[in-house]
């Protein structure tokens, strides 16, 4: 394998490279507030239905936004529409640093139109995380077409889980960095800092990428092998007139509600650890500030790992005579099982921190190993040139999905609170995030038993 990568070329990691970098910035940009949420609430005075509040606006705008995102990319190219989605995300992050500003300008506003006002602290960062949403929606649906463009498809889940693994890099680094820019500089400089990176990947991305048809960097040996087994869309995209695919088209698919389903059930899960963990290490272990840095930044190396080696478990079945979808399909129910673990995180709690940092991230680990074969197996079935539609619409499945486990962790936490048992809320939670897998594996499974390729768009 080594020697035939060198005969034909490794252009198409360098683009896996960017891809990589662009979505580390991506969940360094999104992870800030939850950082900042436990310091946040006690000086704006948030309850928890109030972050639940804001973190849902993100996420349903998100979940919107993907639907067109999808769309928009297949029609302006991924290099255009990545460029577009990395711009409007990153000040849609640093727009935080005047979250109190832009609140008070809009209750102003409502008030003069005679609409009650909504506290502007709240207010602010709901419009601020809106804006970052829309922008970060365009990320995934950019990535997986720029994947499925320059790489075979026995490739493509290893080069996801690659690139998917610069959600664990921002979560990693985002814990490190934003609490001590927050304590010396404030916590507005965190937002400013972090979101003005995007900006520096833009300049790469410019240079560095362009369709592999049309890229020079590109040997014509790699550009046969990225190529190979895709005859039906080799040839050029001038030889037919571009046909619009409307979503209506797309939900007459099975495969296209197996694939939205099992993101409906599933995302909901990383967001809510990626958004609650802080609060929750503060509430049940008294973490704060820096404390948490350490532990979060165990528990996220161990999600990289789970993205990586997870993207390249299907190989092990593909090798074996399976075909890419049924390789897939098998690592994914063995991956469903790794959450289950989430279970043990209240019982053995009282132990350490560490117990359930630990199981936490083993659930995780597996949900970044999911998530990199459940977008590979949109290429696996779909033509490329619907890629970045399907994704949208699973995106916004999955969007959905993390609205409705951020209200009700909101919900569960104040109700519990109020009862003086907050760990019961938390207990209810992690029992969800543990069974997620299984059902949702079940419900692709049934929808689409067997591989079957698309080839009537």
């Amino acid at each position: 394998m080594q020697h035939q990568n060198e005969v034909i070329g490794k252009y198409r990691w360098t683009i896996c490279g960017l891809l990589f970098f662009a979505t580390t910035v991506n969940y360094l940009d999104r992870q800030v507030l939850s950082l900042l949420a436990p310091s946040l609430s006690k000086e704006f005075n948030w309850s928890n239905t109030d972050y639940a509040n804001i973190t849902a606006v993100f996420q349903f705008t998100y979940a919107i936004s993907m639907l067109f995102a999808g769309r928009l990319i297949d029609k302006i190219g991924t290099k255009v529409g990545y460029i577009l989605a990395i711009v409007i995300w990153s000040i849609g992050a640093i727009m935080h640093a005047y979250a109190i500003p832009i609140g008070t300008s809009v209750n102003s506003v409502l008030a003069w139109a005679g609409i009650a006002a909504v506290p502007v602290s709240i207010l602010g960062f709901m419009i601020s995380r809106s804006f970052l949403a829309f922008g970060e929606s365009g990320n995934f649906p950019a990535a997986i077409k720029a994947v499925a463009e320059y790489f075979p498809k026995k490739e493509r889940s290893f080069a996801t889980g690659i690139f998917n693994s610069g959600s664990n890099v921002g979560a990693i680094l985002a814990p490190i960095t934003v609490p001590w820019i927050a304590v010396n500089w404030g916590w507005e400089s965190a937002f400013i800092i972090i979101g003005a990176i995007g900006f520096v990947w833009i300049f790469f991305w410019y240079i560095l990428y362009e369709k592999p048809e049309k890229q020079k960097r590109l040997s014509a040996a790699e550009l046969h092998y990225i190529l190979d087994g895709e005859i039906a869309e080799k040839e050029p995209e001038t030889a037919l007139p571009k046909e619009k695919i409307s979503w209506i088209k797309l939900l007459k698919y099975k495969q296209t509600w197996a694939f939205a389903l099992g993101k409906f059930l599933t995302d909901g899960i990383w967001w809510f650890f990626l958004f609650w963990l802080p609060k929750y290490l503060e509430v049940q272990f008294g973490l704060v500030k820096t404390d948490i840095a350490f532990p979060l930044s165990v528990l996220y190396t161990m999600t990289m790992v789970g993205s990586i080696y997870g993207g390249y478990f299907p190989m092990y079945f593909i090798n074996k005579g399976y075909n890419p979808y049924e390789g897939r399909m098998k690592a994914m129910l063995i991956i469903a099982l790794f959450p289950l673990v989430v279970l043990l995180a209240q019982p053995l709690g009282y132990i350490s921190y560490w117990i359930p940092v630990v199981l936490i991230g083993v659930g995780a680990s597996a949900h970044q190993a999911w998530s990199a074969n459940i977008f590979t197996t949109v290429s696996d079935m779909f033509p490329k040139k619907a890629v970045g539609s399907i994704i949208g619409i699973g995106g916004m499945a999955g969007g959905i999905g993390g609205v409705v486990v951020s209200k009700l962790g909101g919900a569960l936490f104040d109700y519990y609170e109020g009862l003086g048992h907050v760990q019961t809320g938390y207990t209810i939670m992690f029992v969800l995030c543990a069974l997620a897998y299984l059902v949702a594996w079940a419900v692709m499974k049934t929808l689409v038993p067997k591989y079957a390729e698309i080839t009537d768009l």
